[in-house]
């Protein structure tokens, strides 16, 4: 692949910014500056990641991106948010500037977190890693920590394996699992994401959603070292464990 279309694919900018990055040296390649945006670059990343720097910003190719973010609250996943910023402005530009592949305009949340629930949000621009994710036939989990206003009973807890009705579907709506970790916290696994579903279904049993998080997508867990607002790059095992 040449150099600068490698930086495009890469979400450095347009073509021609790119090779004029390349053209001002401002491009190394495994510590070595480019000047030559025709330049051929071998990707074999079976054999070693491939590395490069743009104005001095480590970055490493991907051929498609896979990411996850610790979503704080007060963030839209959205492109055009409303009142709130976009939890995109929480991503390297690059990343924010890859270009569309197939029908996927670029890097996309898998699904989405409303603007006060925080916690594990993935990113890609790989459609079908996308579909596979967000359709309910596939029946990924997503587990989520809750705050509740009132204190849990067994009762809301049967209620919400049984099913609960919710005022856009006459079918229950049951979850994957519910245990009550505390008095006021509950641990709720679903495997489809209607609007508003967790805080819907809290208030189908009687109680109130005070505080949300999402802990675990699959079998890949928010690790802990990773604040909120932060991201960084699944691992070919952290996507083992989204695998069904």
């Amino acid at each position: 692949m040449r150099l600068s279309e490698l930086l495009y694919s890469q979400g450095f900018g347009t073509r021609r910014i790119c090779a004029g990055l390349i053209e001002k040296g401002h491009v190394a390649l495994n510590g070595a500056v480019c000047t030559e945006p025709s330049t051929e670059v071998a990707l074999d990343l079976a054999a070693r990641p491939l590395a490069f720097s743009v104005q001095g910003l480590s970055w490493q190719y991907h051929e498609r991106a896979y990411v996850m973010l610790n979503k704080p609250a007060g963030y839209e996943c959205s492109h055009r948010p409303g009142a709130w910023p976009s939890v995109y402005t929480l991503l390297p530009m690059p990343l924010r500037q890859r270009p569309a592949t197939g029908k996927v305009a670029g890097v996309q949340a898998v699904g989405r977190l409303d603007q006060d629930t925080t916690g594990l949000l993935l990113l890609s621009d790989d459609g079908a890693f996308i579909h596979r994710m967000n359709s309910p036939r596939h029946h990924v989990p997503k587990v989520y920590e809750v705050t509740t206003r009132h204190p849990l009973d067994e009762r809301q807890i049967e209620r919400l394996r049984a099913g609960v009705v919710l005022d856009d579907d006459p079918r229950p709506v049951a979850a994957g699992g519910a245990e009550a970790v505390e008095e006021h916290h509950l641990r709720l696994t679903l495997t489809e994401g209607k609007y508003h579903q967790v805080k819907r279904m809290v208030a189908a049993v009687g109680n109130r959603v005070e505080a949300l998080h999402r802990s675990r997508v699959g079998g890949l867990a928010l690790p802990a070292d990773l604040a909120a607002g932060q991201w960084r790059w699944l691992s070919a095992d952290d996507l083992a464990l989204l695998r069904p």
